[in-house]
């Protein structure tokens, strides 16, 4: 029935499966992609016609986690997938950034890609399986993907790289780094490094690059066996004579605009340059006027292309190697824990940290399991950053993406949770944009996190490089600008800090680049971030010592584990006593370790001493502050050290002789007590005569020690005191008769006395008997 088609190669130590014909056959190509036990499906329709009027390439990726893959059901109220996660967005674009350049000029036709997971190994991460699928199947589909691409993930520890590491060998080693490639060139890559070199990382690129070429040998072989046939271009009309007339007509102009350094002055000229070419083809078909659109947009690239490749003139007049103007600034907001704006050129950011407690770290429901992070970075780009009308809400996926990008960039410079243990987020909104505000993030959420306090290892900078490649002819371009970026060939990010790199992000815009030209970028983005921390340093070159005023103080205290069902109490009671009480939050982990939040000190000190109270013993001869929780006759109870109680007898309340308690003292008045003595069986003896009660400090006792009890001699013979009870007691009377639960016959007592005779071993004495 089924007419399955399927390759199989050895990958990293696990066997990697293509199969296709068995499900999804009315797509135009659908792939079943098997890694160890993780599966993703991944089918491809496409339009077979275009819209009227459209002149741009609709490719939209989806990438899916099906909760079942992990044998999961979501948690929370709604229990089925819902919309896109973060991390369901951030793979889609993974997907998505190496294919969309291997789609021809010209080709519109409406393209939907979705990669599921179906089943999920809890090993390696799907996102290298869903690529692989992907290309897959496009290759097959028979659209005009110059594909294919295959994709890797290189670990790095201890000198060795990895393929296709485990989750938890990822964690523990120091890079994370995804790299899609064709068989001749790199397309993306995507990384996270705890501070490497650019010889390390560059040695992951190419070995990833080895194992890519043996996934596109794969889905080769297996589009030999079930390929559909090609679609059939429609021939590219000549626009050539076309785009002479839009030469001559404002070549000139568009040279012109381009020696503008202001963006928004280039800007309107080069809008009367387009106004002028429009005003020119009034008279032709739609379809005419549409293709001169595209040919001025070619005809400016070539124009801002040719003069750098000739003379190295770059749109604002800057070299090829020159960083824009930067100026950074810190604290300048007076009620965030920590804030800065950074600068450099048109682009600007405003950067600010908050500093929370545990009870603010991210929740997040995956595959894995319920897992929680303590660091948060947001991006958002209004629509006035670029002196444009749009859309104003909800981060879309270029948001989410670049805000990712940041968060890798700054992640690896963090301290532990044991050094810092607060949750921490950065949020980032990008008020001007002329080129990578991604870079701007890094730069500015770097030094609002050392303004709120946070020991980061050291500052991270960031850079975006771009790249003009004609022939073998090429120029890398450091700091690139917006309009440098849309008409060059390639979006190459690099941040760091002095020791290394943190991330590195690349996009080709065209079938890939060379080992020399990645080699030049990172050897001259990495001078571009040495100048951009020395900028940065000149706002503040470390980490402020305290924290913002406005910041909770997190206490840690380390408790015995035996403890801490005295902590928490009888269904919390304890530790909500201690909430509500003190006013600070109060956390503990199963291992003992509490944390106690407050934003006052005293808060947090009341509800340390409280805890104390009740995980410490008490010691003899020290002074404690308590409160009066019950009073007698003889004297009053005082709970101190927040859950002990102990005594203060009458005469322990004042020196002069106290006739009745309640005179003195009150329930719930706070007192300061020394303790006295601590008997065998835990009871506590406390003294308040002993203690200056405003200061706490200890007085001399003025009353004379108690004296010895003397020798109170030879008591001589007791006399005979009856047989004694079977078990030794011989305090206590032998009742007799009652083997078998009887008490015997007692007699009649009429007269009221005891039934026993007088005289009887182990009856009661006479002046207890008689009348």
């Amino acid at each position: 029935m089924f007419d399955v088609k399927k390759v199989e190669i050895e990958l990293g130590g696990k066997t990697l499966t293509l199969e296709t014909g068995r499900i999804a056959r009315q797509a135009d190509g659908a792939v079943l992609a098997t890694y160890g036990e993780t599966v993703v499906l991944c089918a491809v329709t496409a339009a077979k016609s275009v819209k009227e009027g459209q002149d741009f390439f609709p490719l939209t990726v989806h990438y899916q986690e099906k909760f079942s893959a992990a044998g999961r059901i979501p948690g929370g109220f709604f229990k089925r997938e819902r919309g896109a996660t973060e991390k369901e967005t951030l793979v889609s674009r993974l997907i998505d950034r190496p294919v969309r350049p291997l789609f021809p000029e010209g080709f519109y036709n409406e393209i939907n890609v979705i990669a599921q997971v179906l089943s999920f190994d809890g090993e390696s991460e799907p996102d290298i399986v869903a690529m692989i699928a992907a290309s897959a199947a496009l290759t097959i589909s028979g659209v005009p993907f110059m594909g294919p691409i295959g994709a890797a993930r290189v670990g790095y520890k201890d000198g060795e790289y990895s393929l296709n590491p485990s989750m938890d060998d990822v964690k523990a080693g120091e890079l994370d780094l995804v790299v899609a490639a064709t068989h001749d060139a790199v397309m993306m890559v995507e990384s996270e490094a705890k501070e490497l070199s650019e010889d390390v990382m560059l040695g992951a690129v190419g070995f990833a690059h080895d194992a890519c070429k043996k996934v596109v040998e794969a889905i080769i072989k297996l589009a030999e066996k079930a390929a559909k046939d090609p679609w059939e271009m429609a021939a590219q009309a000549d626009l050539s004579a076309a785009k002479q007339k839009l030469r001559d007509l404002i070549g000139a102009d568009i040279a012109a605009a381009y020696k503008i350094t202001d963006k928004s002055a280039r800007s309107g000229a080069l809008n009367e340059a387009r106004a002028k070419a429009k005003a020119a083809f009034a008279d032709a078909t739609p379809q005419d006027q549409m293709a001169a659109q595209k040919l001025m947009k070619k005809l400016e690239a070539e124009i801002v292309r040719g003069a750098i490749l000739k003379d190295g003139t770059r749109i604002d007049g800057r070299t090829t190697t020159q960083i824009r103007p930067i100026e950074a600034m810190v604290g300048f907001l007076p009620r965030t824990h920590g804030s800065a704006l950074f600068t450099r050129g048109e682009t600007q950011s405003i950067c600010t940290t908050t500093l929370g407690t545990k009870d603010s770290e991210q929740m997040i429901d995956g595959l894995t399991g319920l897992s929680y992070e303590n660091f948060m970075l947001h991006y958002n780009f209004p629509p006035y950053s670029v002196g444009e009308v749009g859309r104003f809400g909800a981060p879309g996926r270029r948001e989410v993406g670049h805000g990712k990008l940041a968060w890798r960039a700054l992640h690896p410079v963090l301290p532990s949770k044991d050094e810092f243990p607060y949750t921490i987020r950065v949020l980032s909104d990008i008020t001007e944009s002329n080129g990578s505000s991604s870079m701007a993030t890094v730069c500015g959420g770097s030094l609002s996190m050392m303004d709120a306090g946070v020991p980061l290892k050291r500052p991270v900078s960031g850079i975006a490089m771009g790249l003009i490649l004609e022939g073998k002819d090429f120029a890398v371009l450091s700091d690139i600008l917006g309009d440098e970026d849309h008409l060059g060939d390639m979006d190459f990010k690099v941040a760091g800090t002095s020791a290394g790199i943190t991330t590195m992000q690349m996009d080709i815009k065209i079938a890939g680049i060379t080992e020399e030209i990645m080699r030049k970028a990172l050897d001259q983005a990495k001078e571009g971030r040495a100048h951009i921390l020395g900028e940065m340093a000149k706002a503040l070159d470390s980490t402020r010592t305290e924290l913002s005023a406005h910041a909770p103080r997190i206490e840690t205290l380390q408790i015995d584990k035996s403890k801490i069902r005295e902590v928490i109490g009888t269904g919390g009671k304890v530790i909500r006593e201690i909430v509500a009480e003190t006013g600070a939050k109060v956390d503990i982990d199963d291992e003992g370790l509490i944390k106690i939040s407050s934003s006052d000190v005293n808060q947090i000190e009341a509800a340390r001493k409280w805890i104390l109270g009740i995980t410490q013993e008490a010691e003899v001869g020290k002074i404690y502050d308590g409160k009066v929780v019950n009073m007698v006759d003889f004297g009053a109870f005082v709970n101190f050290m927040g859950g002990k109680d102990g005594l203060v007898h009458v005469s322990e309340i004042r020196a002069e002789r106290v006739e009745k308690v309640s005179d003195v003292l009150k329930e719930g008045q706070e007192v300061k007590v020394k303790v006295l003595e601590i008997d065998p069986r835990g009871k506590v003896r406390l003294s308040m005569r002993v203690v200056d009660q405003e200061t706490g400090a200890e007085l001399e006792d003025t009353r004379p020690a108690r004296e010895p009890r003397s020798d109170r001699g030879d008591r001589g013979d007791r006399g005979d005191r009856g047989p004694r009870r079977e078990g030794g007691d011989r305090n206590r009377r032998d009742r007799g008769g009652r083997d078998g639960g009887g008490r015997g016959d007692r007699g009649p007592r009429a007269d009221g006395g005891s039934a026993k005779d007088d005289g009887e071993p182990g009856g009661l004495p006479d002046f207890l008997t008689q009348d």
